[in-house]
C-alpha cells in the first residue's frame, strides 16, 4: 500500500503514501521571497520520492511572520518565488502543497509590528484582535490560497496546530473572547470554518485542502479536537486531516484518555472520504508500517526526511530501513540539501548535529 496511489475527494491523486512534513528551516530571504537554498531543500525531497511535498508554514500577513527566513505570500513580490517552487516540486511528480500560517502570539513582531492574538497575552506582548482584524486575517488566508492556486500549487494546508493563530482561536485557555469567535467550540472554530468555506468558494473544485490539528499542549482538549476532527471529515470540504501528535505511539496526556495510543484514537474515528495523515516520531521503515497498519492513509515524515532526502526510496528498497544514527555531521546534512543556515537551526534540536570539534563545520 505504501507505494500505491491515493485519491483525494477533490480528485487529485498522490502517487504514494509519503508526505514531506512542513518544516521550519529559516533558509529564505528576509522579505519572504524564496531562496535557492530552500528551493534545493524542497525539490530534493520531491525528487527523493515524496508523493506530497509540503512547504514550511508560509505567512499570510506580515504581522503573522513566525521565524526569520520564512516564506511569505502577502503580495505580488512573492508570486515568482512560488511559481518557481510549485514547478520545481511538480517536475518530480510530487503534489505541491503550501502550508498557510499566521503566528498570532508566536509571531516574531518584526519592524515594530503589534503582535496579535485572539485575546490579550501579556507574557507574549500580544493584544486581542479587533473584529476588523479577524476579518482581515480571514481574508488573508483565503487570498493566499487563491494566489497559491494561481502560482501552480495543487493545494494548501491550514496550520491549526502547535499554538499558532488558528490553534490559539481553538484553545479555551488562550481564547477568552466574548464575541462570535469566543466561548464554546462552535465559536472558537468559527474562523477556521470561515476560511475553509472561503477557499472552497474561490478555488477550483480539485484544489486540495488539508487541515493540521494537534490534540495536546497550548490548551487543546482531546475531546474537543476529536469532535472538530469528525465534523471536518463529515463536512466533505477537507481532503485530508494532518494530525500532529508529537509522538504517534504515545498515550494521551489527559488521564481520562489513557490506555490507547494517540495514533489509534484518531485512526478509529469516522472520517468518511477524508484522508488521514499523522506526524510524530515516524523515523524508520518499521514505524511507517506500524502507522499504516493502524489505519492511516499516508504518513508525514519530518526528522527522517531531514536525514535522508530520499527516505521513501530507501524504504522501498529496504522495508526495515533505519536512518543514520544521531548526531550527524554537518557535512552529512549539507549533502542532504541543508544550507549552513538550516544546519545552524538544527543545532536547536538536542543531539541532532555533531559538535564541530570533530573538524567539520556548517560554514
Amino acid at each position: 500500500m505504501l507505494f500505491e496511489p491515493l485519491a483525494f475527494t477533490s480528485g487529485q491523486v498522490m502517487p504514494n503514501r509519503f508526505m514531506l512534513a512542513p518544516l521550519t528551516n529559516q533558509q529564505s530571504h528576509a522579505d519572504g521571497r524564496l531562496s535557492d537554498d530552500e528551493f534545493t531543500w524542497l525539490t530534493m525531497r520531491a525528487a527523493g520520492g515524496f508523493g506530497m511535498t509540503m512547504t514550511c508554514g508560509v505567512y499570510v500577513r506580515d504581522e503573522g511572520k513566525g521565524f526569520p527566513g520564512q516564506l511569505g505570500l502577502t503580495e505580488a513580490l512573492h508570486f515568482d518565488s512560488h511559481r518557481r517552487m510549485a514547478e520545481g516540486i511538480k517536475a518530480h511528480g510530487s503534489l505541491a502543497v503550501m502550508q498557510l500560517i499566521h503566528g498570532g502570539m508566536r509571531a516574531i513582531g518584526q519592524n515594530g509590528e503589534q503582535i496579535l492574538a485572539p485575546s490579550d497575552v501579556a507574557r507574549k506582548g500580544a493584544r486581542a484582535m479587533t473584529a476588523a482584524e479577524v476579518a482581515r486575517t480571514r481574508e488573508a488566508f483565503i487570498q493566499a490560497a487563491v494566489w497559491a492556486e494561481e502560482c501552480g500549487y495543487h493545494g494548501v494546508e491550514l496550520h491549526g496546530a502547535h499554538g499558532y493563530l488558528l490553534c490559539q482561536f481553538l484553545s479555551p485557555e488562550v481564547n477568552t473572547r466574548d464575541d462570535q469567535y469566543g466561548g464554546g467550540l462552535d465559536n472558537r472554530s468559527r474562523l477556521l470554518w470561515e476560511i475553509i468555506d472561503g477557499i472552497r468558494a474561490r478555488c477550483r473544485p480539485d484544489f486540495v485542502l488539508g487541515v493540521r490539528l494537534s490534540p495536546e499542549r497550548f490548551g487543546m482538549r482531546l475531546d474537543e479536537i476529536g469532535a472538530l476532527y469528525q465534523d471536518l471529515c463529515a463536512s466533505g470540504k477537507v481532503d485530508f486531516m494532518d494530525m500532529s501528535l508529537w509522538d504517534i505511539f504515545k498515550e494521551p496526556e489527559e488521564e481520562a484518555h489513557r490506555g490507547r495510543r494517540l495514533l489509534d484514537i484518531f485512526a478509529a474515528l469516522p472520517r468518511a472520504g477524508t484522508r488521514l495523515t499523522v506526524a510524530g516520531k515516524i523515523t524508520t521503515g518499521a514505524d511507517v508500517r506500524l502507522a499504516m497498519d493502524a489505519g492511516v492513509d499516508f504518513v508525514a515524515i519530518g526528522r527522517a526526511a531531514i536525514l535522508h532526502h530520499d527516505f521513501p526510496a530507501k524504504v522501498k528498497a529496504e522495508p526495515d530501513f533505519t536512518p543514520v544514527a544521531l548526531p550527524v555531521s554537518p557535512s552529512h546534512l549539507r549533502a542532504e540539501g541543508l544550507s549552513p543556515t538550516f544546519v545552524t537551526y538544527m543545532r536547536n534540536w538536542q543531539g541532532f548535529v555533531a559538535d564541530d570539534s570533530a573538524g567539520d563545520t556548517a560554514a
